[in-house]
């Protein structure tokens, strides 16, 4: 019997300090990493702000398995220094069933 593939959205967050960000878009690695990752893990969404004034970079997408966590992080870590959270996140149609989950 093969196993059912499980889905969890996830919202990553991408910090790149200011040093490091320079460098990157001096360099050009900054551009290539984000296009790269979205090539890649076709984010759900991608947002680009500033954080605690640093460049941010926060990215909704699915994962399946906690291997995925090198594959998702590491360029990001090697290119640009960055400082990453992942965060477990829901759409109102998840909350919706989760909600109708709980004993009444």
């Amino acid at each position: 019997m093969a196993a059912e593939t499980s889905q969890m959205r996830m919202m990553m967050t991408v910090t790149i300090g200011a040093e490091a960000g320079n460098r990157g878009l001096k360099d050009g690695s900054l551009p290539r990493t984000i296009e790269a990752f979205v090539k890649q893990f076709k984010p759900e969404a991608a947002y680009f702000t500033i954080a605690g004034g640093d460049r941010t970079a926060i990215f909704v997408l699915s994962m399946t398995d906690a291997h995925q966590l090198p594959a998702l992080a590491e360029p990001f870590f090697e290119a640009l220094g960055a400082h990453i959270e992942l965060t477990p996140a829901m759409n109102a149609d998840d909350l919706k069933t989760g909600l109708q989950q709980l004993p009444h």
